[in-house]
């Protein structure tokens, strides 16, 4: 049986220890260096946010900061793009429905 590599074994890299976040108040692993996507995406979590008109599920799309998919609302701040944000100990995300500001008189 053929071991499954993953790329930090490829790069023989060792991050240190994993740290907990939140997923809608759900505790997931990250480890230093993720960005709050990767953390959501090793965690199986492919979907974090809902279009503004149709409700449609959205996650990352690009990963790199050019498209607006992973937007996520971190620490209670919406409209955050997932995959530019490093996950830091005790980050909250919150699932983001449409624009983000649906508690806000606009």
């Amino acid at each position: 049986m053929t071991r499954r590599r993953t790329p930090a074994d490829l790069v023989r890299a060792e991050p240190g220890p994993s740290f907990e976040i939140s997923l809608d108040g759900r505790p997931l692993p990250a480890l230093p260096g993720q960005s709050i996507a990767a953390a959501l995406w090793a965690a199986g979590v492919l979907s974090w946010r809902t279009t503004r008109r149709t409700g449609r599920p959205r996650g990352a799309f690009c990963g790199i900061g050019s498209c607006f998919d992973c937007l996520a609302t971190v620490n209670g701040t919406p409209n955050q793009r997932a995959c530019l944000i490093p996950a830091r100990p005790g980050d909250a995300i919150t699932t983001q429905e449409g624009h983000g500001h649906a508690d806000l008189t606009v």
